[in-house]
């Protein structure tokens, strides 16, 4: 057993769960670097760990015990026109009195994109190829502009891109928007663990971790202060949004006046599927009243596929995390300390130091996912929202879900905020971006506006 004062504790912690592995290059490493490994090493909860691994080893079943979740449709008719119109108005008396502010999560790279980098660096506008993270700081300066009040904005990063992040926004002006309205803070982290359930060294001293998922940002807001900033600004309510989703409707006043209507914590924003394998999660209702989500992967195939009498897919609403959080909400759940979300197994490939040199390996990642946070909501609303408004996440660097279908939605977009405001777009453009600054719904853009006949336009 190896030795180093004042950490006794740790290093015996280490032997009892059979970790010793971590100790493999610890005479090749300076009296501080052994310091730091063990101040790594102490942090981790070894019995969490173990429970971990188990769970890897033996996933706990999903409960059968659900049904389709009810959301409020779309309006067909001139009742749920109104409907939809008095959300909205009461929704933007809500934004005037400067109670929302912007959350993204932010804490991946762009690598599955090839892209070295915070994804919200990921360059991908259709005409000006702005970054992710532009695009959503001059969506929230025009919500700003058209709400009355700094809407702040929240930005949750992790170990491995929070300096960059904050590099690339003072580097950029932080996109226009006042340094004092941009919060970031980085997501905890959890060790990441080999078939036999073993930590995997990243470094001679060092353990490989990955992000806590979407699900950890719920008790990043508290451990980090965000909370806390945000009562002193008279924020009530919080809208959640991932980096990867250009087309987002950051701050919605309809879907906002729908959360305030039904008294809900949390609310949501549902897509009909496209079809019955989507890999979009699924808002069911359980047996015990409770609204939530069922990822795709756990969706068992009958109900996968059920249908109604009509023939449309009975779980039809899909999760795109787009959600409302109440403040006070997130404050209650986390008051405990860490939020106890379920943890969910991911077998993935995982870089290992080893013999001077990285190397790939089959192991474990664990994360929470946000929407778990669903059923702790005393109350919960669900809209739906459509695919051609709002949803064109970059995901992968081909086929769906890509760069090109992201940009594509993009363009189908802005023509039809065109089409709607009577602005005619000549039959030569095939590139068109409208800048957040100009438009973040069609009725910004004034209906004298005149497209130029050419390939490519942008409107600023």
């Amino acid at each position: 057993m190896i030795q180093f004062s004042g950490y006794e504790k740790t290093i015996k912690t280490v032997y009892e769960y059979a970790q010793e592995q971590v100790f493999l290059y610890w005479n090749e490493c300076s009296e501080a670097e052994k310091k730091a490994l063990l101040d790594e090493l102490a942090s981790i909860d070894f019995a969490d760990i173990a429970s971990l691994y188990r769970t890897a080893l033996k996933p706990e079943a999903v409960g059968l015990d659900f049904t389709a979740a009810p959301y409020i449709s779309r309006a067909k008719d001139e009742s749920g026109k109104s409907e939809w119109k008095t959300a909205k108005k009461e929704g933007e008396a809500y934004l005037r009195r400067g109670k929302v502010a912007a959350f993204v999560v932010a804490g991946g790279q762009g690598s599955r994109l090839g892209f070295d980098g915070p994804k919200g660096a990921f360059c991908m506008s259709p005409v000006k190829n702005k970054p992710l993270f532009q695009i959503h700081a001059e969506k929230i300066r025009k919500y700003s502009q058209k709400y009355g009040y700094a809407v702040p904005f929240f930005v949750m990063t992790s170990d491995i891109n929070h300096e960059a992040t904050c590099s690339l926004f003072e580097q950029n002006g932080y996109f226009g928007l006042d340094k004092k309205d941009v919060f970031f803070f980085p997501q905890n982290m959890l060790p990441s663990l080999d078939a036999e359930g073993k930590l995997i060294l990243s470094g001679k001293n060092s353990i490989t971790k990955n992000p806590d998922g979407h699900g950890g940002s719920l008790t990043a807001l508290r451990t980090s202060g965000a909370l806390d900033a945000m009562k002193k600004r008279g924020i009530e309510t919080i809208s959640y949004f991932q980096i990867d989703n250009p087309t987002v409707n950051i701050i919605d006043p309809v879907f906002i006046g729908f959360h305030l209507r039904a008294k809900a914590e949390v609310s949501s924003k549902a897509l009909i599927k496209a079809y019955p394998e989507e890999k979009v999660g699924s808002f069911v209702r359980f047996s015990d009243g409770n609204e939530g989500v069922i990822e795709y992967s756990d969706l068992p195939k009958e109900k996968m596929f059920a249908k109604n009498a009509d023939g449309s897919l009975t779980f039809a609403a899909g999760s795109i995390a787009i959600h409302l959080f109440d403040r006070d909400f997130v404050e209650r759940i986390t008051s405990g300390g860490d939020l106890s979300l379920p943890m969910h197994v991911a077998r993935k490939k995982i870089k290992k130091f080893a013999s001077g040199e990285l190397t790939e390996i089959d192991g474990f990642k664990f994360e929470k996912f946000v929407f778990d946070a669903l059923p702790l909501a005393h109350k919960s609303c669900i809209i739906e929202t459509v695919r051609e408004e709002e949803f064109a996440p970059i995901k992968n660097a081909t086929g769906i879900d890509s760069l090109e279908t992201s940009r594509d939605l993009m363009v189908s977009l802005f023509r039809a905020w065109c089409a709607e405001r009577g602005i005619a777009v000549p039959a030569r453009v095939k590139l068109l971006e409208i800048s957040p600054l100009a438009a973040v719904a069609p009725e910004d853009l004034d209906s004298s506006l005149v497209i130029p006949d050419q390939v490519s336009v942008y409107i600023g």
